[in-house]
């Protein structure tokens, strides 16, 4: 499955979760780390391990596994699908990290285009 299929199926999964601030930013151009980021907040630390748990199982669905999850227990959860890493955050802890600011030179990508 390429990029652009598990990005869709991951944002679709949190959209209809009813995910905060979506945000995709492709990266390829000024990393080797992934291609995309998927940045979504939660309202609660429940929401946020929620939000992370359909992603991980709408892919699977399709036969598509995490390369590696961090933070389970915590107000950031990331899901690695090499090509595509899913950033899920707690309001405040995304405000804190602010992987937008940090990683402002990738190009936004509107959510509409994906979905």
């Amino acid at each position: 499955m390429n990029s652009q299929d598990i990005l869709k199926i991951a944002a679709k999964a949190l959209d209809d979760k009813k995910a905060k601030d979506l945000e995709i930013i492709k990266v390829e151009d000024v990393t080797t780390l992934t291609d995309y980021f998927l940045l979504a907040s939660g309202t609660s630390s429940t929401q946020v391990k929620a939000l992370a748990d359909e992603v991980e199982y709408r892919l699977s669905q399709e036969g598509v596994g995490a390369h590696h999850i961090e933070g389970r227990s915590s107000s950031w959860i990331l899901l690695d699908y090499i090509s595509v890493v899913v950033h899920v955050f707690y309001e405040e802890a995304r405000e804190f990290y602010s992987l937008e600011r940090l990683w402002s030179d990738g190009v936004k990508i509107p959510l509409e285009e994906i979905l």
